[in-house]
């Protein structure tokens, strides 16, 4: 299955690069088929129609009196999961978690800017993009980019879809930005979502992040795969940590998917130790053809791909890593997450 996803993933990269349409990935058929089956999902699975908590703001207020380092700047681009949605408190949300784990890595503050916009479509990645990079003295050192989802409940074809992200990843290194993109999640984890659409839910996306995760890598950025948001939890345990539209993560949720993102994160702005970018065979790392890492790593949430070596026929080949997810500062954990995880010493303050 990997090894296919593999050649649908190169397919649909080569699209992207030269400019195709898209490849369809599914018959009119079964796309036919599958419509009585996506109104009875469209009946449980809701949308909220809340605005997201504004997150943005200054974190790791008890790092600012070191002298002669200005505040880190990371953005947080792409859709409702980038934005926060389904959560209520700002320090819930991906941004508030991310830059109260960046923070307390960096000892550093962090300033959080956040232009993702719920609904969005990749189409919709050059408008944020502009608006983070219109000041060129306030260009974030990264930007942190979740987008996809509703490009398969839309349908946009994948080389389209692919292409937009490759055109904002590489805008953003032009300006030395680092680059880590969340990839397409795994709508087949979505529990109201039943047979056979949730098969095809699962392949859609998992095809589709593949085939982003060789677009970014390409232009200069990181990925980590959402995947089922991230890792086992979300399957065995979707009540806890699914929001209450069935759709959204809950403030758990959200919080597993900054513990996963937040070690590459670091690494892109060399945070982490350098002898945790080696491979580490025990957990099954390793240097791959782009294509084969961006298989594997879009069934595994989690999972980071990061160029390793020049491009050659079959594209670069690439660092597959399954980072060991970062603990959280207590403080900036929701609730019920907080009694879970232990995290720095170090108090991390931010918008509530």
């Amino acid at each position: 299955m990997s090894m296919s996803r593999a050649r649908v993933a190169r397919r649909i990269a080569a699209a992207a690069a030269y400019g195709g349409g898209g490849i369809g990935l599914l018959g009119g058929a079964t796309v036919g088929l599958l419509m009585t089956e996506v109104q009875l999902a469209r009946r449980v699975v809701g949308g909220s129609g809340d605005l997201p908590p504004n997150a943005d703001g200054r974190y790791g207020l008890a790092f600012a009196r070191q002298a002669g380092r200005r505040p880190l700047r990371l953005a947080l681009a792409g859709d409702s999961t980038a934005a926060g949605q389904g959560v209520h408190r700002p320090r819930q949300t991906p941004g508030a978690l991310l830059a109260s784990g960046l923070a307390a890595v960096a000892e550093c503050p962090v300033d959080l800017r956040t232009v993702a916009l719920p609904g969005a479509q990749s189409d919709d990645l050059e408008r944020q993009v502009t608006l983070l990079l219109t000041d060129s003295s306030l260009v974030p050192d990264v930007c942190v980019i979740m987008i996809g989802a509703n490009d398969v409940t839309h349908r946009m074809p994948p080389a389209r879809s692919v292409r937009l992200l490759a055109d904002a990843v590489r805008r953003l290194r032009e300006k030395n930005c680092q680059v880590v993109v969340g990839t397409c999640p795994d709508l087949g984890t979505i529990e109201p979502v039943y047979q056979p659409l949730r098969w095809v839910a699962r392949r859609m996306s998992r095809q589709l992040a593949a085939a982003q995760t060789i677009g970014a890598v390409e232009q200069g950025g990181r990925t980590v795969s959402l995947g089922d948001l991230l890792g086992p939890e979300f399957e065995a345990n979707p009540r806890e940590l699914f929001g209450p539209d069935n759709y959204h993560p809950s403030a758990e949720g959200y919080a597993t998917a900054a513990m996963a993102v937040l070690p590459t994160l670091c690494a892109a702005l060399g945070l982490w130790p350098a002898e945790e970018d080696r491979p580490d065979t025990s957990r099954h790392e390793g240097i791959l053809p782009v294509a084969e890492a961006a298989a594997q790593a879009a069934a595994e949430g989690g999972t980071e791909v990061a160029a390793a070596a020049p491009v050659g026929i079959r594209g670069p080949w690439v660092l597959l890593k399954r980072r060991r997810r970062r603990r959280l500062p207590p403080s900036e954990m929701p609730g019920a997450a907080r009694a879970k995880v232990r995290g720095p010493d170090s108090t991390v303050h931010g918008p509530d």
